[in-house]
């Protein structure tokens, strides 16, 4: 497919950035260099990275952005492929942007993103939940998403993350990257693919290792997040995820009740209430007052109007 850009956003990853690197440097694929974006760091992230023959970029802890901080790191990239990832995904083994770049060898296709499994010391339900979000798709067979699937796919056309993602560069520069969000800046740019008519696809076979075990708190605000970043722009206008969230909800129960009795089963339950409430809450944010947003969102800071698409420092 030609020659990858590698772009990592860090904070304080003195103890993932190595091992991540070096995993990268094994792939068998044209990584023509490593950009690492890091937040003022207080370890020694800059340190190794530098150590390490990155591109390093410093910004201010305060003027990260999702969006708008890869856009600057793409800005300088001078790789055919943008390949984002986050710096706690691990690839699994070194065929992952090889198979990760295979997609985009269809000229429709203009994104691909990786499975996420899970690594030791995942709880039942992160199991679960990135087996329904990511699951191996049998035979390893790419999924395709364009516009023609959104009546019967609705929300789910739109998914894409950024934990290990790819995107053509020159589609990428088309688009103007990333919008400024709180967060979902992947699914949102996804999106707009979609409406444009490019394809993005799934590709079971690049797999990252990759989970989280949120409290209930944390997936209260993680979710508030996303409804904000859904509704501030404009995705529920095009399909909503409620049909997504019954499949989940009866899955989840099927599976947890099956593998894990009746504590997961109750915790599973309780967690999809506080994802519920902070989903409908961030659909609702221009309604509650600022202390309560404040409180509620994973950023401290919280845009009283609908963010709007930033300048992309981005050159041709």
């Amino acid at each position: 497919m030609g020659s990858v850009s590698v772009i990592i956003p860090t904070l304080n990853a003195a103890g993932l950035i190595r091992p991540l690197v070096e995993k990268l440097r094994a792939q068998k694929a044209d990584v023509l260099e490593i950009i690492v974006i890091d937040s003022s760091s207080k370890d020694s992230t800059v340190a190794t990275a530098n150590s390490l023959g990155c591109e390093v970029i410093v910004i201010p802890a305060e003027e990260f952005n999702h969006g708008l901080t890869r856009n600057l790191a793409a800005g300088v990239a001078r790789g055919e492929v943008l390949v984002f990832m986050t710096q706690d995904a691990v690839p699994s083994d070194d065929m992952l942007i090889t198979n990760l770049l295979t997609p985009l060898e269809d000229a429709a296709v203009a994104a691909s993103y990786a499975r996420q499994v899970c690594g030791e010391g995942a709880n039942p339900l992160e199991r679960f939940c990135r087996q329904f979000n990511y699951p191996p798709t049998e035979g390893g067979r790419v999924q395709l998403k364009d516009y023609g699937a959104l009546a019967h796919m609705g929300i789910k056309t739109f998914f894409f993350s950024n934990v290990c993602s790819a995107i053509k560069r020159d589609v990428f520069l088309e688009m103007g990257g990333f919008v400024e969000t709180l967060m979902n800046e992947d699914m949102v740019f996804a999106a707009a693919l979609i409406r444009s008519g490019y394809k993005v696809a799934y590709q079971p076979q690049a797999v990252v290792i990759h989970c989280h075990n949120y409290s209930v708190i944390e997936q209260l605000r993680r979710h508030f997040d996303i409804g904000v970043s859904l509704r501030d722009n404009a995705l529920l206008e095009y399909a909503r995820p409620h049909g997504e969230g019954k499949r989940f909800v009866k899955a989840g129960a099927r599976h947890l009740f099956k593998e894990e009795g009746l504590y997961y089963l109750g915790y599973f339950f309780l967690d999809t209430l506080f994802r519920y409430a902070g989903y409908s809450l961030g659909t609702r944010h221009m309604l509650l007052p600022g202390r309560l947003k404040r409180w509620l969102t994973v950023k401290k800071e919280v845009k009283k109007e609908p963010p709007a698409r930033g300048p992309v420092p981005l050159t041709p």
